[in-house]
């Protein structure tokens, strides 16, 4: 027998590329999906368990198109040099994490931020992996940490050339194993790409092979594109292409594939992005925090480029990086009123658009079918909220509200602002603490 659960007592914010706010109207959630949106008195019980939203807005579950959960254990390191480019951040920083990285520092750095993202409202996040030393078992052990949370994610691993042939094989299988667990959908909360670094790390070889195995699983790829002006160059001084290009010419990208970042793309670029169907994750505070600049997001839009939201592991909290992306379009643009539809679009419209293409039915939305992926925030508005204020409401408003309830496949996850989904928070941070204390010696 199905689980029913009623949700009612305040707005509904629907998302979607007509954003909406439906009052008076109730949510009916059964087997793991939206079953009806109506009146309260319409909705027959009996419930399993009813929610009463009084001051609190209904929304749709968050989703975060590019995230790296293996960040987690950096926290507070102080070992790396200081760094005056991008490239060097990688040297320093994060390529000496990333071959450091123990299977058990990968699942756990996945299950601490994973619990951060039900508190934070993100039921839906497309991870990108890196731990070329313990690569093969690695996407798995995140998949384990997924389940426990009860979200969702999509997940691939990170080839590179960077460390020899052999870590690159391993890249490859990993992706190819995990790609073929997922094949299918039969699990609801696992999705498979086939991840690739960047261009510049990756030999023709390399991306050859991977866009036959991509073809061959069925998946697309999930790669980090021109996020560096360094990234361009080096594509340009050897193979007389820019990264966008040379993707191109190797066949990895197209309408399955997620392209991060994008901050150094030219007008062909854009276009070859937007004849391809490739989506663009920007991720600005990783951009602004690496110094390598800020995405035209306004000029992808305008050439017909999906363009959604990603965190890059800044942070799990897509209310706060909408708030970031809609500031540094204004830097970027020289222009402090524009860019609104086109940031708030890429939370409320591109970024379900994506995930429901990822997971064959529709995700990040409140309508009729869709999954019951929800959530609370507590919310009085201040001043009259509807269809034609609520984007206005998100980014100004509820975006530094507190989110009391998350539910994902129908699976209340917190309530009340209490972890319902299992998770020991404080014995998690104990175990992630041992763990980072040997990380950052073996560092």
């Amino acid at each position: 027998m199905s689980t029913r659960i009623l949700i009612h007592g305040g707005p509904i914010i629907t998302f979607g590329a007509d954003c909406r706010v439906l009052e008076g109207q109730a949510v009916l959630i059964e087997d793991g999906r939206i079953a009806r949106i109506a009146p309260r008195e319409a909705i027959p019980g009996p419930f399993d368990h009813v929610l009463d939203a009084a001051g609190k807005v209904v929304m749709p579950g968050l989703v975060n198109a590019h995230m790296h959960f293996y960040s987690t254990l950096v926290r507070g390191l102080g070992k790396a040099a200081p760094s005056k480019d991008f490239q060097e951040v990688l040297d320093n920083l994060w390529w000496r994490l990333d071959r450091k990285l123990s299977l058990d520092d990968v699942e756990v750095s996945a299950e601490v931020v994973l619990a951060d993202a039900v508190r934070k409202g993100t039921t839906t996040l497309v991870d990108h992996h890196a731990s070329p030393f313990a690569a093969r078992g690695s996407l798995d052990r995140i998949a384990s940490a997924v389940h426990r949370s009860g979200v969702r994610a999509c997940l691939c691993y990170e080839v590179s050339d960077r460390d020899g042939q052999a870590i690159t094989d391993d890249g490859l299988e990993e992706n190819a194993a995990f790609a073929r667990r997922c094949a299918g959908g039969q699990d609801p909360f696992l999705r498979a790409l086939f991840g690739l670094h960047a261009a510049f790390t990756l030999t023709d070889a390399t991306l050859d092979r991977a866009a036959a195995m991509g073809r061959d699983l069925g998946v697309g790829f999930h790669v980090h594109v021109a996020e560096a002006a360094s990234d361009v160059k080096f594509n340009l001084d050897h193979h007389g292409l820019t990264s966008v290009a040379r993707l191109q010419a190797h066949g990895i990208l197209g309408p399955g594939s997620i392209a991060a970042h994008a901050v150094h793309t030219t007008a062909a670029d854009q276009d070859i992005l937007a004849a391809t169907g490739t989506f663009v994750a920007h991720n600005p505070q990783s951009n602004l925090n690496n110094a390598v600049g800020i995405a035209d997001v306004l000029g992808l839009c305008a050439r017909g480029v999906k363009v959604g939201l990603g965190t890059d592991a800044m942070t799990v909290n897509m209310l706060e990086e909408v708030r970031v992306a809609m500031w540094a379009q204004h830097l970027r643009q020289d222009n402090p009123t524009c860019g609104f539809m086109e940031i708030a679009g890429a939370l409320v419209a591109r970024n379900p658009e994506l995930a429901s293409a990822l997971w064959g039915f529709p995700l990040g939305t409140l309508e009729e079918g869709a999954a019951a992926d929800i959530i609370l925030v507590d919310y009085h508005a201040p001043t009259p909220l509807d269809s034609t204020t609520v984007l206005g409401h998100l980014v100004f408003g509820i975006s530094q509200a507190t989110v009391d309830t998350t539910i994902c496949a129908g699976r209340i996850l917190m309530e009340g602002k209490v972890l319902r989904n299992g998770l020991d928070e404080a014995a998690l941070a104990a175990r992630s603490r041992e763990l980072a204390v040997r990380l950052w010696d073996r560092f």
